[in-house]
This record gives structure tokens, C-alpha cells and sequence, in this order.
């Protein structure tokens, strides 16, 4: 059993994009807003595996399903 806990800085190792704060930062100013209403996988910033893992972690109901609901929520968000 995987008792780690998932955070901003795994998911975005998991993603294969820059993992410290101000990458991370940058990534949400440099791809916010979308729309509250479109699934995070959908948005155009995440490549094609990027996105299925996305998915697949939300549809699963994983682990990861609440960290991605807190990026989502940081690019549904307008940009400052």
C-alpha cells in the first residue's frame, strides 16, 4: 500500500514538468485561466499522456484525485 502523500510538487514530477515552486508557479500564470467547467485533462497545456494520467486519476478516484483538484482549481483561476 502507498501510504505517500501526494502534493503540488510529485504531481508535477509525475507530469514530467518542472517541480520546484516557482516552475510551478509559472506553469499555472503562464496556462490560467480555464474554464471552471472543462475537465483539467482537456486543457491544452497537458500533452496526450499528460492528460490521460489526469483522467485516469480522477476517474479512478486515486490517490492523486485530490492534489489534481487543487491544480485545477489554481488554473481555473484568472491569471494575476
Amino acid at each position: 500500500m502507498d501510504l505517500s502523500t501526494h502534493n503540488m510538487t510529485n504531481l508535477f514530477n509525475q507530469l514530467g514538468l518542472p517541480s520546484d515552486e516557482t516552475s510551478i508557479q509559472q506553469f499555472i500564470r503562464d496556462n490560467a485561466p480555464i474554464p471552471a467547467d472543462q475537465p483539467i485533462y482537456e486543457a491544452s497545456c497537458f500533452t496526450d499522456v499528460q492528460a490521460a494520467f489526469l483522467a485516469q486519476g480522477l476517474d479512478e478516484d486515486s490517490d492523486w484525485s485530490e492534489v489534481i483538484d487543487t491544480l485545477h482549481s489554481a488554473l481555473s483561476e484568472p491569471a494575476k
